[in-house]
This record gives C-alpha cells, sequence and structure tokens, in this order.
C-alpha cells in the first residue's frame, strides 16, 4: 500500500490547483502525516467499541491521516478524528433515516475515516451477522447511490488510476 500512496503523491504534487499542499509535502512528494502507533490506534478501537480492519491499520501504520490528491477524494483523517458519522454529521444522518432507503441503515453505523468537514465522505461499515466483512463506502451527495470499494488498497488503485486518466 505504502508504494500506491507514494505514487499517488506524486501524481498529485503538479495537480496542486488550489496550492492546499504544504511546501514538506511538496518537497516530500508525501501527502501523508508521519504513522500512527500501535497504541493509538489501539485507542481508536477501544473509542469506537471496534476492531477496526487489517488494511485500514495498515494504512495508518503507513500514513496517519492522507491529504486530498484532487478535488474529488476525500483527506484520510489522523485516527484520533475518526468517528462515527452520526457523531459528526448527524444533520446527514437524520435526513437519510427519513428517507427510508436502506443505505441509511449502514450510515447510521458507519465510521468516517476521510472527509471531515469536505464534500466527499470515506466509510467504513463495520461488520455485522448478515455482513460478516467491512465495507468501504465513498459517500457524496454528488455520487449517485452506493459506491462501494472492495477494501482500501482497491479504493487507492482506483484513485491512482483516476489521476493517471486525467492527468
Amino acid at each position: 500500500m505504502k508504494e500506491l500512496l507514494k505514487e499517488i503523491s506524486r501524481l498529485a504534487i503538479p495537480e496542486d490547483r488550489w496550492n492546499l499542499l504544504t511546501e514538506e509535502q511538496i518537497k516530500n512528494e508525501w501527502l501523508g502525516n508521519p504513522p500512527a502507533s500501535v497504541d493509538e490506534i489501539k485507542l481508536a478501537e477501544q473509542r469506537l467499541g471496534v476492531i477496526l480492519p487489517e488494511d485500514y491499520k495498515e494504512f495508518l501504520l503507513i500514513a496517519n491521516g492522507f491529504s486530498a490528491p484532487n478535488d474529488i477524494e476525500p483527506g484520510f483523517e489522523a485516527v484520533d478524528r475518526i468517528n462515527f458519522l452520526e457523531n459528526i454529521d448527524p444533520f446527514l444522518v437524520e435526513v437519510w433515516n427519513e428517507s427510508k432507503l436502506e443505505e441509511s441503515i449502514d450510515l447510521a453505523r458507519s465510521i468516517l475515516i476521510a472527509g471531515i468537514d469536505q464534500e466527499q465522505y470515506f466509510l467504513l461499515i463495520p461488520t455485522t451477522v448478515n455482513e460478516p466483512a467491512w465495507r468501504y463506502w465513498k459517500f457524496a451527495n454528488w455520487i449517485p447511490g452506493v459506491h462501494l470499494s472492495a477494501d482500501l488498497t482497491n479504493y487507492f488503485k482506483g484513485v491512482l488510476e483516476f489521476m493517471k486518466n486525467v492527468s
């Protein structure tokens, strides 16, 4: 995953149209924050009452946060900032609950790991008896329907592919 994030970073630097990247990010060609510690990850798991998926923990051990590489992808949060979507954006959860759509159940229990104060979110949907695997959902009101990824690596592969195609 680290090589994938490095390639995304390398492609994002020249595309910084809004000058959102820091001088350090540009110099180092790296959009990531320093890695999280195992203890920081465990604290987040205790706070949320879940065991986070292994690929997300791998990501955090590489980068405890990762800036948005363009204007359609969310920036990933440091592990101490992640929380249930209902705690970060209760209005969105309430509106979707009123819609009675099937997705509203997943939104209500999802964990926001990317996109706080942005137009798009990246959510982790915890396991259930009927869904034994974590699900990965990019959510934005401008994306119709559910945009699921198989896992975090596949999400970042899709980001990289998109960036290569628009460069």
